[in-house]
């Protein structure tokens, strides 16, 4: 992860993910896709990494795919308001590679109120 970054109420971050990454284990050998749960589990990180707070994941709102996504592509994640303090948010991120759009997701996340272990 290169980021996360603010740019103004939004955060973005860059993400690139090497042939032999786990997450591409499961999702057709002969060419590999970065899985939707990979995704969703991406913009927890950069929550996490953004806020030092522990996030649960309360729901899927709705989770849209365009492209699929291979080994070596770099993409850009940009999150939405994510509000400040404890307490619970529907987020939604956009995921895209160059001018493509990868993803939307919607996502109702808990923010803990204490600092992440």
């Amino acid at each position: 992860m290169a980021g996360p970054a603010r740019e103004g109420a939004a955060l973005r971050a860059r993400f690139q993910f090497p042939p032999e990454f786990i997450g591409f284990q499961g999702h057709f050998p002969q060419k590999k896709i970065l899985p939707g749960v990979c995704q969703i589990q991406l913009v927890l990180s950069m929550l996490e990494k953004e806020t030092l707070k522990q996030i649960a994941l309360k729901e899927v709102v709705l989770a849209k795919y365009f492209s699929p996504v291979f080994p070596d592509e770099e993409i850009v994640c940009v999150i939405g308001d994510i509000g400040n303090g404890a307490g619970e948010h529907v987020l939604k991120a956009a995921i895209s590679k160059g001018a493509a759009k990868v993803a939307e997701l919607k996502l109702k996340v808990v923010l803990a109120g204490g600092k992440k272990a």
